[in-house]
């Protein structure tokens, strides 16, 4: 485990907002370049990097960070396990999920224990700064590619649309901020897109997930999808 304090932080700050991101990667050489490309286009500062679950448990103890960049698969515990202990812990934690195509069995378990994005690891730069800038203010971020990988698994064996969906009574303005969610909008964006404040915005989420009964953004996008509420 490494934990350290970066002294570009205070430099960085007095220009822009960055964020405090800690990385959990078994692999030295990946996290070594993530944290290159983190630091050199000013997203964030890395303050701390882990190569298993155990480990990033630890500093997200310590370092409190506005969030973690975590792999899937590493040894000791998971970046599963500790996706759901720490969250767990800490219900606000901005977790971001970078995996390989192989796991996309994993993607359902880790919207349910909180993960609030992933994105491949071959993500181009932009997407993956979009990502970590979406999931770090307490929004969300999933590729396409990688939602559609779910939503081809989660329809084996197809299901009725109508069993679930026909018993869902939206309203007019629920479905256009459903349909922003699952266009990959966050709250403040949905809020400026549509004229209506913020605390508006989180206020339909949340009888959307009412009404769904999913527990966060990503599962709500899912249901919407796999129900062909809305199609992307």
């Amino acid at each position: 485990m490494i934990t350290f304090k970066n002294n570009n932080i205070q430099k960085l700050t007095m220009d822009k907002k960055v964020y405090k991101i800690i990385l959990a990667d078994d692999h030295t050489l990946f996290r070594d370049g993530l944290k290159l490309l983190i630091e050199k286009e000013e997203i964030g500062i890395v303050i701390g990097e882990a190569e298993n679950g155990l480990q990033v448990l630890n500093l997200i103890e310590n370092e409190k960070p506005d969030l973690v960049v975590m792999d899937i698969d590493m040894p000791v515990i998971s970046g599963l396990e500790a996706t759901e202990k720490a969250v767990a812990k800490f219900p606000d934690l901005n977790i971001l999920i970078l995996s390989m195509h192989g796991e996309q069995h994993y993607y359902n378990e880790l919207i349910n224990v909180g993960a609030k994005g992933f994105v491949h690891k071959t993500a181009g730069k932009q997407e993956l700064q979009t990502a970590i800038c979406n999931v770090a203010e307490g929004g969300n971020h999933f590729s396409n590619e990688l939602l559609r990988k779910i939503i081809m698994d989660i329809n084996k064996p197809q299901i009725n649309v109508h069993s679930e969906s026909s018993h869902i009574e939206l309203t007019d303005r629920e479905l256009e901020i459903l349909r922003l969610f699952c266009s990959g909008f966050t709250a403040s964006e949905i809020a400026s897109t549509i004229f209506l404040s913020v605390k508006t915005v989180e206020a339909h989420r949340s009888k959307l997930l009412h009404k769904t009964e999913t527990k966060n953004t990503i599962a709500l996008v899912l249901y919407a999808i796999k129900n062909k509420i809305v199609s992307i």
